[in-house]
């Protein structure tokens, strides 16, 4: 029996990447159906990852369920969770795995939030570009093994991780950014138990039980290349990176601390506050210094500013009367970090 299920594991992966490291195929830049063979980035480094466009399927019409509906999740499981106005959603990494692109409307706000399960990155993307309304689609290509949505209002591609249309009517455009925190089902199960949550009732056939990859997020292999391998930090760790006016930095979870870590820093003159706990298995970056932590019982309330407000994980006070501004920031596998931002800081 698990030998049949490792078959089907690997029939599983080889039917979404279609590819490996060894034979992947790259776009021909000079296709007559190209609508465009200007590309910010070298298109001889973009790769067609197999299943084509909506291959693999965005979902456009997402259900969501309250935290005692949902069946398919681990306690160990990932999600990302956003809270924008009074709502607060939280998206499956079992479903995001399957689907890439979920696009939402938040609170008052359009949103999509992309995620590329091979570089861990799970970014929210405003959906209104130029005053217009738009959604996002998974188009099968991939730069630096990254996910490469489009834009079906233009058709143009993009690079999830560079931030920006790299080919089409909108290159060089920068979406909109909303910062989701990363922590497991557990932990947000206690932290919002009236959240709402992503369902995997999502008009496709898919096992959410499954993860679509083997070992990839376990082991040492990327499936497709990267142009820059820095090995300061193993391939596969996950870590927070903060963008602020263009210049990133990259926080790791304390390896040796199981309590609450506060650390104040600074990127590009800009105080920042970044607190993890590693158990918990969240980290998240705050722009400002002063804070002071709370006790862990708190939790999700991590910290209080001078004036005695307490905020939680997703940057609010208890009544949603008051909330921090956050940082452009999101986790990632270390070695899309590395090679998309050559020499990125390392905060030490």
């Amino acid at each position: 029996m698990k030998t049949k299920y490792i078959l089907l594991l690997s029939l599983c992966c080889a039917f979404i990447m279609c590819g490996s490291d060894e034979d992947p195929q790259v776009i021909d830049p000079q296709d007559p159906n190209a609508t465009n063979v200007d590309w910010l980035v070298d298109p001889n480094l973009v790769f067609d990852g197999g299943p084509g466009k909506d291959g693999i399927p965005s979902v456009d019409n997402p259900h969501f369920d309250d935290i005692d509906e949902i069946d398919f999740m681990n306690d160990e499981d990932l999600v990302l969770g956003i809270r924008i106005g009074d709502e607060i959603k939280a998206y499956p990494h079992p479903v995001l795995d399957w689907h890439e692109i979920v696009n939402d409307e938040i609170g008052d706000q359009k949103v999509a939030l992309t995620y590329c399960p091979l570089t861990g990155t799970g970014i929210g993307w405003g959906r209104e570009i130029n005053g217009e309304e738009t959604r996002f689609g998974v188009s099968g290509l991939l730069y630096n093994t990254n996910l490469m949505p489009f834009d079906r209002a233009t058709e143009s591609t993009w690079s999830q991780q560079r931030l920006d249309c790299v080919n089409g009517e909108l290159q060089g455009f920068k979406p909109e950014l909303y910062s989701f925190v990363e922590t497991t089902w557990a932990s947000w199960k206690a932290a919002y138990p009236n959240s709402k949550i992503l369902s995997n009732r999502t008009g496709y056939s898919r096992n959410y039980g499954i993860y679509p990859y083997g070992s990839y997020r376990t082991n040492n292999s990327l499936l497709f290349p990267i142009t820059i391998d820095d090995t300061r930090l193993p391939k596969k760790e996950r870590v927070l990176g903060v963008i602020i006016n263009e210049e990133p930095k990259a926080y790791r979870f304390d390896q040796e601390n199981n309590d609450l870590v506060l650390i104040e820093d600074a990127i590009n003159g800009q105080a920042i506050t970044v607190v993890s706990h590693r158990d918990k298995n969240f980290i998240a970056a705050f722009e400002g210094h002063g804070f002071s932590l709370l006790a862990d019982i708190d939790f999700p309330f991590i910290i209080q500013d001078s004036q005695g407000f307490q905020y939680d994980i997703l940057g609010f006070t208890n009544d949603g009367s008051a909330s921090l501004t956050k940082p452009d920031q999101f986790i990632g596998y270390w070695f899309s970090w590395g090679t998309f931002y050559e020499g990125i800081d390392i905060y030490e």
